[in-house]
């Protein structure tokens, strides 16, 4: 420890020390041993430090662009596997029978770029009070739940379960962009 650091910098540099390197997914049909509960936000980071729910220290330092999904398996560099849970977060939920309208409320929130899970008969999104204004503005009503989020994750990052982009476990190569331009003539506003 370096002169004049306090307490809370020396347990800092012990984790980070004793903590064990998870840099890779495992298989689906590993057995995990240990569970890391996360809500989205962290499970969309590459590169972030947890505990398990077990109390096993971790430094998580995966390739970049994928989300971990609920489900999803890690393999940590001593050997152990992880199995990724999503936690319970607050989510604006609207439930609805008609699915013209359901479909014009995804099209308007998924227009502002805003992470959105679809199901039979709802969608929901991360609590954001503009939003759910929004949502009631176009005929829909909300209501903020506790539940597990897993939003799409968009045609062209779908990696989903083992899945590429185009909907197989095959990997290989794209003569294609992934890019879009933004500049498509509305505001986000």
């Amino acid at each position: 420890m370096r002169t004049g650091a306090d307490a809370a910098d020396g347990a800092a540099l012990l984790f980070v020390l004793i903590m064990i390197k998870v840099l890779e997914h495992a298989p689906a049909s590993a057995k995990a041993t240990q569970t890391l509960t996360l809500n989205y936000d962290a499970r969309t980071k590459a590169r972030f430090m947890a505990l398990t729910d077990q109390g096993l220290k971790l430094g998580v330092q995966l390739a970049r662009g994928r989300t971990l999904r609920g489900g999803d398996k890690l393999l940590a560099s001593e050997g152990t596997v992880i199995e990724v849970l999503a936690r319970t977060e607050t989510v604006s939920r609207v439930e609805l029978s008609d699915s013209l309208l359901l479909a014009r409320i995804c099209y308007h929130l998924g227009n502002r770029h805003v992470p959105l899970e679809i199901g039979a008969g709802f969608c929901q999104f991360q609590h954001d009070h503009v939003l759910d204004d929004m949502v009631v503005g176009l005929g829909g009503q909300v209501e903020g739940v506790q539940a597990a989020f897993e939003p799409e994750s968009g045609a062209y990052h779908s990696h989903a379960k083992g899945q590429n982009a185009h909907g197989h476990g095959s990997a290989h190569g794209h003569d294609h962009s992934h890019s879009h331009a933004h500049g498509h003539g509305h505001n986000h506003d």
